[in-house]
């Protein structure tokens, strides 16, 4: 029968290092918590020197990205399904990858359960493949395995990568649209400028007629657009990508980070649709840790990681550094003004009766809601604002290029 090393705490809270014999990784997790301890770190003694000598390592094919988060939401509720049927973890492993199709994800499943087979748990295996398993998602299933609810967890992820997922796809809707239109009337008022303008030029030289300075205005901008050094065109094009490379620059340092998460929260609308979706996005992350056992502390610091906002990690850092010194939750977070005053009160709430999981998801969910009302209003504010934006461009063309054919036609009028 192999043995297994294992690191666990004790009822009194104090670390235990020892070894057992057992049949299986799981089987030694039960034997352990039948003892009052709750494990932290198991392997096979000679697990690592057998997973080395043993068949090789399964390589992992090339690939642009991670797993798609759609592909991880159903491998997470069929492995939690496995778990509540009550297998072997190793098994569930081995049956979800022969159902995988070829790729990145058949691929980790195969290395997870080649590692979980030489000794190493879960969680472990999962964190050698970030590609698909992210540190929440690694700390989550260590929490289930701690206190032996591996099925509710993954239950738990799946549902909140479910909810990640509508969220930003919500915020993304919602951009689709304007771009669609923008790009569409940009192409338009191009080709205008190129191949239109120059003919009423022409028109216009025959005439020998006298332009206003609206028209000249148009006229030169035609120029400048078409032939210009360097021509305008290209700097249409090219500056959208000057503006992204410069984004992605400044996002490589904290610093930059913070300053871009600040100037997108001043915008009008925007601003609000990303404050709510940040809100949502750590309430819903740190009550998922909490429920699932995460001390308080590490959630922080996973939420933290996870927060897609470099404000509220800044905000989350120091909650946590105040919680370390002894303070309450609500009290830091409420001298960040990052959050409303409503989300303060309700962690407080939380963390007197005890339910601040609870809590912190009943803010997500709400926060969800706003969400969805924050994107019908973006929608609603930036249809009127293209309109006469559009509009004006139109009409400052068709009243430029109008106004000396009027004046051609009032002359040839008055020679007949």
């Amino acid at each position: 029968m192999p043995t297994f090393q294992y690191e666990a705490m004790n009822q009194a809270g104090q670390e235990v290092k020892e070894e057992i014999d057992a049949a299986s990784t799981e089987d030694a997790l039960t034997k352990i918590r039948t003892l009052g301890y709750f494990p932290t770190r198991i392997r096979e003694k000679g697990g690592k020197k057998k997973a080395a000598t043993g068949k090789k390592k399964a390589s992992m094919p090339l690939s642009i990205g991670g797993v798609p988060r759609k592909k991880m939401v159903q491998f997470t509720r069929q492995l939690s399904t496995l778990q509540d049927a009550g297998l072997p973890i190793l098994r569930s492993l081995r049956i979800l990858e022969q159902q995988e199709r070829p790729g990145l994800l058949k691929a980790i499943v195969r290395g997870v359960a080649d590692e979980v087979e030489g000794g190493a748990t879960l969680s472990e295996a999962m964190a050698k493949f970030p590609k698909a398993f992210d540190r929440l998602y690694v700390n989550m299933v260590a929490a289930g395995e701690t206190g032996g609810v591996l099925d509710v967890i993954l239950q738990r992820l799946a549902e909140f990568m479910e909810k990640a997922q509508s969220l930003m796809r919500k915020i993304r809707g919602a951009m689709i649209y304007p771009c669609v239109v923008i790009s569409f009337a940009g192409g338009v008022v191009g080709f205008i400028m190129v191949q239109v303008i120059p003919k009423f030029q022409e028109i216009f030289e025959e005439f020998d007629a006298e332009l206003p300075a609206v028209t000249m205005v148009l006229i030169n901008t035609s120029h400048w657009f078409a032939t210009g050094k360097p021509p305008g065109w290209a700097i249409v094009l090219i500056s959208p990508i000057v503006v992204f490379l410069i984004i992605k620059l400044l996002r490589q340092s904290r610093s930059g980070r913070y300053f871009l998460d600040r100037f997108y929260m001043i915008i009008p609308v925007m601003g609000t649709l990303l404050r709510k979706s940040s809100v949502a996005r750590f309430t819903r992350t740190l009550g998922t840790l909490i429920a699932a056992g995460v001390p308080i502390l590490e959630a922080i610091m996973i939420t933290r990681e996870t927060a897609g906002s470099e404000v509220y990690a800044r905000a989350l850092g120091k909650v946590h550094d105040s919680i370390r010194e002894g303070d309450t939750f609500a009290a830091p977070l409420r001298a960040t003004r990052v959050c409303d005053a409503l989300v303060v009160n309700m962690i407080d709430v939380g963390e007197e009766t005890g339910d601040l999981d609870k809590m912190l998801m009943k803010i997500a969910d709400n926060y969800d809601e706003e969400v969805d009302v924050a994107v019908s209003a973006l929608i609603s504010v930036i249809e009127p604002i293209m309109v006469v934006v559009l509009g004006g461009i139109v009409g400052f063309i068709i009243v430029a290029l109008f106004m000396p054919l009027v004046s051609l036609i009032n002359a040839v009028s008055s020679g007949i």
